[in-house]
């Protein structure tokens, strides 16, 4: 196995691009790093799908509404580049915030409809962030198909449209949330869980499959000291985001 090259330079990322054999069917995973198992099960399904698996390691400023959630989100490169090349990932693409964002974040995508509820509600700014900096990463790498993971469903909602309507080529590719031993949907924020915390967590997953009614579930998980955000149902999925310790989590399910 060869092993995996990182650019930090679109340019020479770019440069790179040119000396592939046409139509290489290039599948791209992209992150904020402090990758774990859900990012692998990501990486190893578009390795199994395309020629060249390309991971984005860009922890995005213009996404976060508040400035200590950036300060606090979890960087780990030189773990994340294990697991990355172990998953089968080629290349990592790493650039600066100056690198993206040229323009200072000038111009941006936005959203006026489903990016204003459940976690846009909260969150303003948050979504214009996400499907600005993805518009950026796919005209970068141009790949046949992006791997998402369904617990951002309302993030890959919102992906889904946003290529649809400017006519991209990409194929949005959803994938399965994947989830701890108890249940927790994986996340790069459970790592700054307490213990204690941590030992909660599990009662969010537990309380959006065991309630059929949402008022219950928010009642179960107020009650065992979990600050719930919102919990709402929308188009057949139930959707949560909550505090515990600090961190936000979110997570959904089908109904």
């Amino acid at each position: 196995m060869n092993p995996i090259k990182v650019y930090s330079s679109i340019a020479d990322f770019k440069k790179m691009q040119t000396a592939l054999p046409v139509a290489t069917a290039v599948g791209f995973v992209p992150t904020m790093g402090a990758l774990h198992a859900g990012h692998a099960s990501l990486i190893k399904r578009s390795r199994n799908e395309n020629e060249i698996t390309v991971v984005s390691i860009f922890v995005n400023p213009t996404q976060f509404n508040n400035p200590e959630d950036l300060q606090k989100y979890p960087r780990t490169w030189d773990a994340d580049l294990k697991i990355a090349e172990q998953a089968g990932a080629q290349i990592i693409l790493s650039p600066s915030f100056h690198e993206i964002y040229p323009d200072n974040y000038q111009y941006k995508i936005s959203e006026n409809n489903f990016s204003t509820k459940l976690c846009g509600a909260h969150r303003p700014g948050h979504f214009d962030g996400v499907l600005t900096v993805v518009m950026k990463l796919l005209n970068i790498v141009r790949p046949k198909n992006a791997y998402f993971g369904e617990k951002d469903y309302q993030q890959l909602t919102l992906i889904k449209q946003m290529t649809d309507a400017f006519f991209m080529q990409t194929q949005i590719c959803p994938c399965p949330t994947q989830r701890e031993f108890d249940g927790l949907a994986m996340s790069s924020r459970n790592i700054r869980l307490t213990p204690a915390g941590r030992t909660k967590a599990p009662l969010i997953y537990q309380a959006l499959m065991n309630f059929s009614n949402s008022m219950e579930a928010r009642n179960f998980l107020e009650d065992s000291g979990i600050q719930v955000e919102y919990l709402e149902e929308f188009e057949n999925r139930r959707y949560i985001a909550a505090f515990i310790d600090g961190v936000r989590l979110i997570d959904n399910v089908a109904i």
